[in-house]
């Protein structure tokens, strides 16, 4: 019988590699008792799973006797070719465990734009030196992802707090949010006192918030104050929200990790210092801890330890 014919039963793929592991041990072991000990089932599941085997094909597989088992012409081509099945699924599994352990192929990385230019940019060059054999596909972008739909295998987000989630999501650097205007803002329109004179001011609001003209604040003594602003500018893009900003086009509210030198150097200025500071926490967020791709793992320990607790 030829070997084509061994493989031409109308069964589906379901149950097509049942038996075979099996049957490859008997004949390797030259008996069911063997065969039962290395794979440790008993000598019965053995003999049944050859049998539903050869039931399944259609054919003899094994000539048995109290003393001798030996293959049939059909069984000696389907040995043949089970063997080289399994010595194929094993290089595939030891070439995945190799990649598991070696960082490399593509990583596929989300990343807010402002994040990205201050905080990653700078430190990407030593992890591609570091990591030579993993691809970085990097997307800059301030919209919120679909981790799983979108196909990332990492995505950095910030914020006060990260919605409920059966992604991972490990915390790695911490910011303060500020209300920003320029001097010559402040010259122009006056300099409010609380977040309730808000409403009477130019506001630049970041659209991809929840609630983007909700700005709330809480005083030293807790008492919370919401303030709900008009906005002349609604945007989803922090790099266009800074440079209206500084052009004294209104006021905004900015995560300082998006800011270089415009606070420090007075070319914006915070706003209700006197009320308690907005944490920001800045997050890294992936699939799941368990069997994680060495890409993946590198990427994550290198940002945690260039950035973390920045």
């Amino acid at each position: 019988m030829k070997a084509n014919k061994l493989f031409s039963s109308s069964q589906s793929q379901s149950n097509l590699l049942d038996g075979i592991a099996v049957f490859v041990q008997v004949v390797q072991s030259k008996s069911f008792v063997n065969a039962a000990e290395k794979m440790q089932h008993s000598t019965s599941y053995i003999s049944k799973e050859v049998s539903k085997l050869e039931t399944r094909l259609g054919v003899r597989l094994l000539h048995r006797t109290t003393r001798t088992l030996s293959l049939t012409s059909e069984g000696e081509v389907y040995y043949q070719q089970c063997q080289q099945i399994i010595e194929d699924a094993l290089q595939v599994e030891n070439s995945l465990c190799g990649r598991q352990q070696i960082p490399q192929g593509r990583l596929k990385l989300s990343c807010p734009i402002g994040i990205g230019v201050s905080r990653i940019r700078p430190i990407l060059a030593e992890f591609m030196a570091k990591y030579p054999k993993i691809m970085l596909d990097i997307d800059l972008n301030d919209h919120k992802v679909d981790l799983i739909a979108d196909g990332f295998d990492i995505v950095i987000r910030a914020a006060m707090q990260l919605e409920d989630s059966s992604l991972i999501s490990r915390r790695f650097m911490n910011s303060t949010s500020l209300t920003l205007a320029s001097p010559e803002y402040l010259t122009q329109y006056g300099l409010p006192k609380h977040p309730n004179e808000l409403v009477a001011h130019q506001m630049i609001s970041y659209r991809n918030l929840k609630t983007p003209e909700t700005w709330q604040y809480t005083a030293q003594n807790g008492q919370v104050t919401q303030t709900h602003v008009t906005s002349r500018v609604s945007c989803n893009n922090s790099e266009m929200m800074i440079s209206l900003c500084l052009a004294g086009q209104g006021i905004i509210r900015m995560p300082l990790f998006n800011l270089r030198e415009e606070v420090a150097t007075g070319k914006l200025v915070p706003l209700f210092e006197d009320f308690m500071p907005i944490n920001i926490g800045v997050y890294l967020v992936y699939p799941s801890r368990k069997n994680m791709p060495a890409k993946v793992k590198c990427f994550i320990d290198f940002i945690v330890d260039k950035l973390g607790d920045s």
